[in-house]
């Protein structure tokens, strides 16, 4: 776990905002696939949710997900997290992406909206992207 929040209520609440912001960018090329399902519990797991709630968790955030018409939702918690912590979930995002080796129009659009509102400059973003982008051809 790499970060700790007083209560348990706001971690869970910043864990299913989390959860919903990935699974937003797994839904946007409208193929949301197992594989990136998997990847969006190895987050949560990373990120400190105990392993009996992931299920919770990811429904929880689904609903949410399918219920709001903005990214900002998803975004509030973590725009407040450390640069170090806001790198990870950024990494998350761009894995969950190039699950499929390939990114479309409308992911690379969210990952620029984004990189503004989570205050992740270019360099870092690009930086990320390659990584990860070299690590899914491999």
């Amino acid at each position: 776990m790499f970060f700790r929040k007083e209560s348990t209520e706001t971690e869970k609440n910043f864990l299913v905002r989390t959860c919903a912001l990935l699974i937003y960018a797994a839904k946007i090329d409208e193929n949301y696939t197992e594989k990136e399902e998997e990847i969006i519990k190895k987050t949560l797991l990373e990120l400190g949710a105990k392993k009996e709630n992931i299920i919770q968790i990811i429904n929880d955030a689904k609903s949410i997900e399918e219920n709001s018409n903005q990214i900002l939702d998803f975004t509030k918690e973590v725009k407040n997290l450390s640069q170090v912590d806001k790198i990870k979930i950024i990494e998350a995002l761009w894995s969950i992406i190039y699950s499929n080796n390939e990114v479309d129009i409308y992911e690379s659009n969210l990952m620029r909206r984004l990189a503004g509102l989570l205050y992740i400059d270019n360099k870092t973003m690009t930086d990320i992207k390659e990584r990860i982008k070299n690590l899914n051809s491999q």
